[in-house]
């Protein structure tokens, strides 16, 4: 474990002692910048996705308040660093290395600088009692980045997903001219060891050790006295060596480890944080505040009054020179960062960004003539120096003729950019200069590989895509081929998981099946077709006709027993015509069709009383009607006439 090892100064291989400069802002306390007539805040100010507007134009806004939302997990908010109004959302040139515009959040104060009349998120006073997540949304929340000049968003620092037993301070700051890390040290260590107290309570870390550089002495007298009570946090001064301020090569000072190639420290169990980074997250967790401002040093040797100021982000760098005395003349290179690792500004009309730690200022007459290149002479020089153990002259070859596959082979992402090697190169090689646009070519060479394997993968979808649809299209059709070829033939339709029945498909044809519904309710509709076909106007088959209707009136009408017999026989003869006949039984329509029924009861009736009206009154009685009961009641009926006809004769 590293932090049970004994602390001590291992070094690194190469770097070089410059003349640092920093004395030149050094002189006079940090001093306060009074608000510009507009704050441009760009929505990219950090490493990652650009932030998104909240605000529109006309809106206004309060100190502390955010302006842009984080799109991403790596990415950050943006804060309005005083009260006022937003006049316009647009691009506007930003301090970046290609010059071009970005989109800016422009804010008109109102010198009010009112803050919000409660943060947007509830202080922790007392962090102790806090979660790491709950620093760590805080600091998401404060827009809280890396100050040292990466600008990488510190929430995701503060969650590592390992274990972490060492925390790192870089207050090195080994490029000349630049001194606002020195100066937040001297003046405000109180607040470093209360943001380093946090971050440690957030990380779990039990150990936190402080680089600082031997050429800042105050800064070291101030830092041991604010934490000479807290037996984790220790100052550790090392010797002044350029770059000693490389995270890497810091590490591997105070720990004697080396970061792995395309590695991170936290893969050896450490974390990394600059002086003013753990300060902004130890103000944000207590305070509440967001990160509206920083110290910027605003030095060189073409500045009037050279000093460290605190200012708030978005203000113009013109502004803030103004409150250094102003140029004394036209400088000869205005840069952003120090004279090592910095990056040309086409005006002084950027604003001051979340990674802006310098505006340097330089001379005409202190800036050495860049002589021509001559070819190299393989001296050797720039391995000597190289603090990341590459071999700079090969890198060279390789980035010049465009190889950078060999390039990346010999581990050119390792290169930290320092520019010792180009320093001491004798043949006035520009050597950065090379690795950098190596280092573009390959970053712009992978980047059309991912756009073209999107494109290949959405090809490739598009065609697989298109090839289920017409799978899709050759099924239904061969299921409904097959549904066809099954109507016609007869066999029973195919299951509904082969050929889903559709009503608009069911066939035309005359069905075949007894149980089809179709098909009985055709027989049925042919077989009333028939029957009305075969018999008289509906109207006779349906009225049954009447005895007067059917039968002239006889002289036995007037006759009861005589009517009673008629009427005997009737029934008997309708119900004989209403039994079926076993030559009848397979007409089947016949026997259900009501209407064929009630004709033929009414042709048995009528047949029964012609029948009736046949049969003479006297005559004689057979032998089968002796056995017959109405032959019998006939019989009996004709004995009593007679015997009444008798009687009658004799009385006369």
């Amino acid at each position: 474990m590293i932090a049970e090892a004994p602390i001590r100064l291992y070094g690194f291989h190469g770097g070089l002692h410059l003349d640092d400069r920093k004395s030149l802002a050094t002189g006079q306390p940090i001093g306060e910048v009074p608000l510009p007539d507009a704050l441009i805040l760009p929505l990219s100010q950090h490493i990652g996705g650009a932030a998104k507007p909240r605000v529109k134009v006309g809106d206004v806004v309060r100190r502390g308040q955010t302006v842009a939302d984080p799109q991403g997990v790596v990415s950050s908010p943006v804060h309005a660093p005083t009260s006022g109004r937003i006049v316009a959302i647009e691009p506007r040139r930003v301090p970046h290395p290609s010059g071009l515009k970005a989109d800016c959040v422009v804010l008109e104060p109102d010198g009010l600088d009112q803050w919000l009349d409660a943060p947007e998120w509830t202080p922790l006073p007392d962090f102790t009692a806090a979660s790491g997540e709950q620093i760590r949304v805080i600091a998401r929340a404060a827009g809280i980045v890396g100050l040292g000049g990466a600008a990488f968003p510190s929430a995701i620092k503060l969650n590592p997903g390992r274990v972490v037993d060492t925390l790192i301070i870089n207050g090195a700051e080994c490029e000349p001219y630049i001194s606002c890390d020195q100066m937040l040290m001297t003046e405000q260590a109180d607040e470093i060891v209360l943001g380093i107290r946090v971050v440690l309570h957030a990380l779990g870390a039990p150990r936190c050790l402080i680089g600082v550089e031997d050429n800042k002495p105050a800064a070291i007298r101030a830092l041991s006295r604010a934490c000479e009570k807290d037996a984790h946090i220790h100052v550790v001064v090392v010797p002044t060596r350029y770059p000693q301020g490389g995270e890497k090569q810091l590490i591997q000072t105070l720990a004697g480890l080396e970061v792995p190639s395309e590695g991170l420290p936290l893969d050896l169990g450490i974390v990394c944080h600059n002086p003013g980074t753990v300060r902004a997250v130890g103000r944000a967790v207590c305070l509440g505040e967001p990160l509206i401002e920083r110290i910027i040093t605003v030095t060189g040797e073409a500045v009037a009054q050279p000093r460290n100021f605190r200012v708030r982000l978005g203000t113009p760098m013109r502004h803030l020179v103004e409150q250094a005395g102003g140029l004394k003349g036209t400088p000869g290179r205005l840069l952003m960062g120090g004279p090592m690792m910095g990056f040309a500004l086409p005006n002084l009309d950027v604003p001051v960004i979340k990674a802006t730690n310098c505006v340097l200022a330089l001379a005409p007459e202190t800036i050495r003539a860049t002589p021509e290149a001559q070819p190299c002479i393989r001296c050797g020089e720039c391995v000597t120096v190289c603090p990341s153990r590459l071999l700079p002259q090969q890198l060279y070859w390789h980035a010049r003729a465009r190889e950078f596959e060999a390039a990346e082979n010999l581990n050119l992402f390792d290169c930290i950019e320092c520019g010792c090697c180009a320093i001491v190169c004798p043949s006035h090689i520009p050597l950065v200069q090379y690795y950098r646009f190596a280092k573009t070519e390959i970053h712009a060479a992978e980047a059309e590989k991912r756009e073209a394997d999107a494109a290949r993968l959405r090809h490739e979808a598009r065609l697989a895509r298109i090839e289920r649809e017409e799978r899709a299209k050759e099924e239904a059709r061969a299921r409904k081929k097959a549904a066809l070829a099954a109507a016609k033939s007869g066999a029973p339709t195919p299951p509904p998981d082969a050929a889903p029945a559709k009503p608009a498909a069911a066939p035309a044809t005359a069905p075949t099946g007894d149980d089809d519904p179709v098909a009985i309710a055709m027989a049925r509709a042919q077989a009333r077709r028939s029957a009305n076909n075969a018999v008289p106007a509906p109207a006779s088959v349906e009225t049954e006709p009447t005895a007067a209707e059917t039968n002239p009136p006889t002289p036995a009408d007037d006759d009861p027993v005589a009517r009673a017999i008629a009427a005997a026989k009737a029934r008997k003869a309708a119900k004989e015509a209403a039994a079926p006949t076993p030559s009848e039984a397979p007409q089947a329509p016949a026997e259900d069709d009501p209407v064929a029924k009630a004709i033929a009861a009414a042709k048995a009736r009528k047949a029964a009383k012609a029948a009736a009206t046949e049969i003479p009154p006297d005559a004689p009685a057979t032998e089968s009607d002796a056995e017959d009961p109405v032959a019998k009641a006939i019989a009996a009926a004709k004995a009593r006439k007679a015997a009444r006809d008798t009687a009658a004769d004799n009385r006369e």
